[in-house]
């Protein structure tokens, strides 16, 4: 898209505009995630948005700019979730059509939440990619206005004013740290914090398999690709628009590993008791990344996403307890003998750990026919917890094997 890039009046005209159609969401201090990371860490919880996402911001400033011949053809959009949420919901709010292509890898409560505002939900294409491809297609086609996510001047001042409220609440933060897929959201915080005095630097967080907006900025061929559960910044496609912003004015974008992306959507619950789907957590994931660069500054987080499969949160939660030692996976070889499965409990029981699971394998393996061997999942109190509970059963007599979590995961 060939455009002119927003000034600090078109950040503050979108925020006039969209003012009464989103939420204006709190931005509060977290004591105890500034004692972990080792920064004064403020949230601003874009998650409390109806629709869960900052995305809100740049849709409504889009759709009611909107000229009324532009309102009566339709819109057509491209998303991974949270842009199609927002433009269906401010669609069926102004009563205007609304159809939104998706990837057909999308989850599923994404494409559900969509088609429940009311737009015309298609299935197209593996990538975000193709999806975008197949949405220009039939814009043409059906002569809809197309509402791109991210390279779009309207959408860019709208996520702007998400920058705009923090540094009106906390003037001489350090730094705003704000996901990055498309880029619209850290290009319109730059453009926000250029505009009242550019004292704030502003970062960008990517996961380590979709570095695209890093790779652009580095002058380095894009190449990205991979399972990630931060779907939401799973962009190849960097928008030609943002990436022109945030080399003017100097926006890092720092790369973080997929662990730690799961670690602080765990972080958010635990603490915060927040539901942040793994996009909108990586601006956490980056303090916890680079604790050095943060150190002592005053940094301020924007939180996007609520809108993460339960079952994947399940599996993330679960996995976090794998990782801190709290979930242990023992196998234990025992006599095949009357009374011996009661004392191996008991020997767990007395180390104060619970039993969550229990298999009792006599039938395969390479084990003698007098032994049985006995997987079980224990759940203890932390890692040292852990390894009281396999130094208790050794003691006893047991020889045990304890599975590790991969180191990858």
């Amino acid at each position: 898209m060939n455009a002119s890039p927003p000034g600090i009046e078109d950040v503050r005209d979108a925020a006039r505009r969209i003012a009464g159609a989103v939420e204006s969401t709190p931005f509060m201090r977290s004591r105890t995630l500034s004692a972990i990371v080792g920064a004064e860490v403020w949230i601003k919880f874009e998650n409390l948005q109806f629709t869960a996402s900052f995305k809100e911001r740049g849709a409504a400033n889009k759709l009611l700019s909107l000229s009324p011949d532009e309102r009566a053809r339709g819109l057509v959009a491209m998303s991974a979730g949270n842009h199609a949420q927002a433009v269906a919901f401010h669609a069926q709010r102004l009563g205007l059509a609304a159809t939104i292509v998706m990837p057909k890898g999308t989850p599923f409560v994404k494409v559900a939440r969509t088609r429940h505002h009311g737009a015309r939900v298609l299935l197209e294409g593996d990538t975000l990619a193709e999806a975008a491809a197949f949405a220009h297609d039939l814009a043409v086609r059906e002569n809809l206005v197309f509402v791109h996510p991210y390279d779009d001047p309207h959408v860019v001042a709208g996520q702007g004013t998400v920058a705009l409220e923090m540094l009106d609440v906390a003037p001489d933060l350090d730094f705003i740290v704000t996901p990055v897929g498309g880029g619209g959201l850290a290009a319109g915080a730059a453009i926000a914090s250029a505009g009242v005095g550019g004292r704030t630097k502003i970062i960008g967080v990517e996961v380590e398999s979709y570095a695209a907006a890093a790779q652009t900025l580095a002058g380095k061929s894009v190449s990205v690709g991979g399972a990630t559960i931060a779907e939401g910044i799973a962009v190849r496609d960097v928008g030609a628009l943002p990436i022109s912003i945030l080399r003017a004015h100097g926006t890092d974008v720092l790369v973080v590993p997929e662990r730690l992306i799961e670690k602080a959507v765990i972080l958010l619950i635990e603490i915060e008791k927040t539901v942040v789907e793994g996009a909108g957590a990586a601006g956490l994931a980056a303090l916890l990344a680079f604790p050095d660069r943060f150190k002592d500054a005053k940094v301020g987080l924007v939180l996007s996403g609520g809108n993460i499969d339960t079952r994947m949160l399940a599996n993330v939660l679960m996995r976090g307890l794998v990782r801190d030692g709290r979930l242990v996976q023992l196998s234990v070889e025992i006599a095949d003998k009357p009374g011996a499965l009661a004392r191996l409990t008991d020997t767990i029981a007395e180390a104060g750990g619970n039993i969550v699971e229990v298999q009792h394998q006599r039938l395969f393996g390479a084990l003698s026919v007098s032994v049985a061997e006995v997987d079980m999942l224990i759940e203890a109190q932390d890692e040292a917890h852990a390894g009281r509970i396999v130094l208790a059963l050794e003691q006893r007599g047991a020889k045990v094997r304890r599975r590790s979590p991969s180191t990858s995961a």
